[in-house]
């Protein structure tokens, strides 16, 4: 029975290593099988917007082009690693037209085998290793999925413990020590991670048939083997041909072993190796003699099921566990473990698969947990739900029926295999819309930068944080480097160029020399000289805004009669912006946000100003509270829409409608509670891309580029959208600078008009397949 090395235990703990040996760092690969409405396998190629099928870090295609690959890149924690595959598992699920991410690690309805599309890499090496896999194993068992976990412990910890260890030899031959302890601790009780992770029971009869024809039914189309809790670690899963056995005792014994079986022709590369664990090097061109010469840089555990009860195939506790149990097989007694070791323990896998959990294993893992229960408390006496973890472990052990299998088996049963696993695919379908304009982990980013951000993994283009805070990223792909600030914040405009869209007085000015018609106006410098002009002013339908201001800031406008205070608090709020301020006249008709980019208008919305629709019972500001919970509103542009705020421009434009927050409207009345229309003070969404004439489009277009404006919002303002543009039928009041991509992308009516790609198709080109 494998127990705690009570010496090493005390060795950590007195040279305080017991906080580091729990850190590490963390990486996830994830295959899913695609499929159609129906639960049939997808017969499409790997969808195009994912770019290269080999550049891609993020989204490739495993064996068959109806395989995505999802890989996370590295993290030092296990929930940002977790909430990076769900980010990935959106992005993917988003792109796919009437098909679905199959949940299970078993097959869907697969067709004739000569049917199944093995993926075209355009690489003549890596096509070939596909067709050989095919013709080795068939093309069935090679599209058993499952999830990889990638683990290392925190180098500053290994570099510690050789140093207080006081070892003879070097660091790497330390550090490989270290990894092979664990390895075939790994590969010695990996039947333990298998029983309570397993969640491959059931099986559709369109499976190798040899595996088929020795199964029990559930119904007629639905298979299983009585006890076996996952088929894709089994005799009719992901192995090799026969049992291959290579040395753990030491790296050059490991490289020595599978440079044998490459050369002896039993497998045709060292990655046919399908272990379930494997040593990796930190490059991987060439593995075996990246192992030999730098050593081993983490592991990598392949023997977990995708879990359908999740939606992104494996639940964050899960994760958590395998760490701690990592952590734990590093600390037990080394045992010896030789080739008749192996055998033993690949004996344990297949009859646990094939006749169940037995008393003699079930109380081994009993035991385990009771030892990793014991370490917990060891290195953190204050961490009970480390503890409770472990405990419901135990619980799973002592009652077979509530392991993963178990239940969804039982689930199964009240189903069939393919609706149970296409009404699950469905319905994470849909939750991935519903979160759709969120970056998993990503979410204290302002919503335009998570979207292209996702734009950028989608097509492969990495991406680095330089200042979270700021929404400042660098974008990399392959020696094409961008900074990028809030989205649209690029290289390809000018300094000179935001600083014109900032200066309303001097926008008016560019665009009036480019016969571009504006609002006639005037500045003011001082809250004095501006009130002394009430009475010019009183009788007009005016504007008040801040000279530089963006998202609506400070602006008030009068459509109707009002006193001299409501004019002197309006002053007053647009200078708390600026030091200058403009009144201008205010334009009649519908106003129009036009996106542009580079030489198109990406996108345009009539943005309709905050409001709420009475139904004779609520008061406003009680109406106001009732929309703002929708889960699209929020604060600080991090969701598509934004909350209605009730403060003192919105209690001045009451004011203004006889109107205040207590009153209660009619049933079906629309009360507005703002004048100007931004998305940012509560206003609504309207998508008019396809409605709005192209010669107001190529006044936008002019607009921008008078400015000399690659990323531009411009405000126009629009009598009737029937008519084409002429002199008087239209005036542009404003053009922004960093514009918001966001309200193009997720309307509150309209399509999507991916406005995140089309900023990476300018700075990096469209995507190459």
């Amino acid at each position: 029975m494998v127990k705690l090395n009570p010496d090493f235990v005390n060795y950590i703990i007195g040279n305080k290593l017991n906080q580091d040996i729990l850190k590490g760092q963390f990486g996830l690969e994830k295959e899913n099988t695609r499929v159609d409405k129906r639960g049939n396998l997808a017969l499409t190629p790997h969808p195009k917007a994912f770019g290269s099928k080999m550049d891609n870090p993020y989204i490739k295609t495993d064996f068959s082009e109806s395989q995505v690959e999802m890989i996370t890149p590295v993290f030092h924690t296990i929930e940002e690693t977790y909430h990076f595959l769900d980010a990935l598992q959106d992005i993917v699920t988003l792109e796919l037209t009437d098909e679905y991410l199959w949940t299970s690690s078993n097959p869907p309805a697969l067709p004739r085998e000569e049917d199944i599309p093995v993926a075209r890499m355009n690489d003549p090496i890596e096509d070939s290793y596909r067709d050989k896999l095919a013709r080795k194993y068939g093309k069935k068992k090679q599209l058993l999925s499952g999830i990889h976990y990638n683990f290392s412990f925190d180098e500053g910890f290994l570099q510690r413990l050789y140093h207080a260890s006081q070892n003879q030899g070097g660091f790497k031959q330390f550090k490989d020590g270290v990894y092979l302890k664990v390895a075939r601790n790994i590969l010695k009780y990996r039947w333990l991670l298998i029983y309570l992770t397993g969640a491959s029971p059931v099986f559709n009869k369109s499976y190798v048939e040899q595996c088929v024809s020795l199964s029990d039914r559930l119904d007629d189309e639905s298979h299983f083997f009585p006890n076996m809790s996952s088929l894709r670690n089994s005799v009719c899963g992901y192995r090799n041909e026969k049992p291959l056995y290579v040395s753990f005792h030491s790296i050059e014994e490991y490289v020595r072993d599978l440079r044998d079986l490459v050369l002896s022709k039993e497998l045709l590369s060292a990655k046919e190796f399908y272990s379930p664990i494997r040593l990796k090097p930190a490059k991987g061109d060439q593995p075996l003699q990246e192992l030999q010469d730098h050593g081993v840089a983490y592991i990598e555990l392949r023997m977990f099921d995708l879990n359908p009860l999740y939606k992104n195939g494996i639940g964050l506790q899960t994760l958590q566990f395998v760490h701690l149990f990592l952590v734990y097989l590093l600390m037990v007694q080394d045992e010896p473990f030789n080739q008749q070791e192996q055998k033993h323990a690949d004996l344990n896998v297949d009859l646990l698969l094939m006749t169940g959990l037995q008393e003699e294993l079930r109380d081994e893992g009993l035991s385990i947990i009771d030892e990793m229960q014991k370490m917990i408390k060891a290195l953190q006496p204050d961490d009970q739900a480390m503890v409770q973890s472990l405990e419901e472990q135990k619980n799973i052990l002592m009652n077979p029926e509530l392991s993963y299998a178990s239940v969804i088996k039982a689930e199964i049963q009240s189903s069939s295999y393919l609706d149970y696993h296409l009404d699950r695919a469905k319905q994470y379908a849909h939750e991935s819309s519903e979160a759709g304009y969120k970056f998993a982990g990503y979410e204290d980013l302002e919503l335009s930068t998570q979207l292209l951000l996702k734009a950028a993994v989608k097509r492969g283009i990495r991406f680095e944080l330089i200042d979270r805070d700021d929404n400042f990223v660098i974008l990399t792909k392959g020696d094409h480097q961008e900074y990028v600030k809030q989205a649209t914040k690029t290289s390809l405009d000018s300094y000179s160029t935001v600083l014109i869209m900032e200066n309303k007085i001097v926008t008016k000015e560019v665009l009036k020399q480019h016969g571009i018609r504006v609002p006639a106006g005037k500045a003011y410098r001082s809250p004095q000289e501006a009130i002394l002009d009430y009475e010019l002013h009183r009788e007009r339908k005016i504007v008040v805004k801040p000279k530089s201001t963006n998202f609506g800031l400070g602006i008030t406008i009068f459509t109707h009669s009002f006193t001299e205070e409501d004019y002197r608090q309006a002053i007053e709020m647009a200078f708390a912006h600026d030091q200058t301020i403009l009144l201008e006249e205010f334009i009649a008709g519908k106003e129009y946000r036009f996106l542009v980019m580079g030489d198109e208008v990406a996108g345009i919305l009539h943005r309709v100003p905050a409001n709420i629709t009475g139904d004779g019972i609520h008061t406003i500001e009680q109406l106001i509270a009732l929309k703002n919970k929708d889960p699209l509103r929020g604060i600080g542009y991090r969701t598509p829409l934004e909350r209605i705020q009730l403060g003192e421009a919105e209690k001045l434009f009451l004011k203004n409608q006889f109107l205040n927050p207590s009153d209660i409207p009619g049933s079906g009345e629309v009360i507005y509670l703002r004048e100007n229309s931004n998305i940012s003070t509560g206003g609504d969404s309207i998508d008019y891309t396809d409605d709005i004439p192209e010669s107001y489009k190529q006044m936008a277009i002019r607009a921008a580029k008078a400015a000399g404006a690659t990323f531009c919002g411009v405000d126009m303002m629009i009598g009737d959208i029937n008519e084409e543009a002429s002199n008087d039928n239209y005036s542009i009041i404003e053009i922004n600078f960093n514009p918001a991509i966001h309200i193009h992308c997720y309307p509150y009516q309209g399509m999507n008009r991916r406005a995140d790609d089309k900023i990476l198709d300018l700075l990096f080109g469209p995507v190459q397949v």
